[in-house]
């Protein structure tokens, strides 16, 4: 077994035959958890050929995790956020060789402190299955929502990393398409695609031609940053809609903020169709 025999500046830990017992298993990973700043090593890599890091997830390894760390100080210290799979097409170097990964696995903490070492993918799947029993039962569930950062809040709750998917399967994906292809394997849009497709559709003929100009400007926030700039009136105050007027002002184009809402429920509506 080879572990890197300097322990002080071991970066690489290759695990090539089987560990025998947890105290074996605990003081190799010690090994390459020892920084050492004179030598640049602040992180090591376990390439692992038997499954023996399956023992990160024995309790008698280090039992049940207190606190999670954060290193972007985003997270709530058990969501594990920040921990998704690897970006596509990195390039990997061992020994200054450059290798290419055949298969990855990817290990997380969920909401409840536990591992989780399935992919984001399966997960998500899986645990989306539970609660929807088909693609209907979620629409039904997503459009009798009053706001559907709600919805998006829940499944955070659940360990269901929206960003780090969205960076696996597209950064201009709506959390909605994201849920709909990995669940339901429902082909994605883009949020620039459901925005056009709404463009072109006769949604806005009902309304004045400055009304129109907001709904027109909401929906490129909308494909620019996500749903949560329909949702939040606070949009009305930065650009380009300051040229066009106080937020009042703007309310008033659509006959007071009831019916400035009601436009804006319309709008995802339109959006979230699947007939597109």
């Amino acid at each position: 077994m080879s572990t890197g025999v300097d322990a002080q500046t071991c970066k690489l830990i290759i695990l090539d035959k089987r560990i025998e017992s947890m105290t074996e298993f605990k003081q190799i990973i010690g090994r390459g958890t020892r920084i050492n700043e004179d030598y640049g090593k602040y992180y090591f890599t376990i390439m692992d050929f038997k499954k023996a890091t399956e023992l990160f997830t024995d309790p008698d390894f280090d039992g049940e995790p207190v606190e999670i760390y954060d290193p972007d100080g985003e997270g709530d210290g058990k969501s594990g956020k920040g921990n998704g799979e690897e970006k596509r097409n990195e390039k990997y170097y061992v020994c200054d060789v450059d290798v290419e990964v055949v298969t990855e696995r990817t290990q997380y903490y969920g909401p409840d402190g536990k591992l989780i070492t399935e992919s984001l993918k399966d997960y998500t799947r899986k645990t989306l299955l539970k609660d929807f029993e088909s693609l209907d039962s979620f629409l039904k569930h997503w459009n009798e929502a009053e706001k559907k950062q709600t919805i998006l809040k829940e499944l955070e709750e659940q360990g269901i990393l929206l960003d780090e998917l969205a960076e696996e399967v597209g950064k201009e994906l709506d959390p909605f398409d994201l849920i709909c292809h990995i669940a339901f394997d429902r082909p994605p849009l883009s949020r620039k695609e459901r925005a056009e497709w709404v463009k072109k559709s006769d949604y806005f003929s009902k309304y004045g031609k400055q009304a129109q100009e907001v709904l027109s400007e909401l929906l490129d926030k909308y494909a620019d940053d996500g749903i949560e700039n329909l949702e939040n009136m606070s949009v009305l105050k930065v650009q380009p809609f300051d040229r066009m007027g106080t937020p009042l002002e703007i309310v008033k184009l659509f006959g007071g903020k009831n019916n400035y809402l009601a436009a804006v429920k319309g709008l995802e509506s339109q959006l979230y169709t699947l007939e597109t």
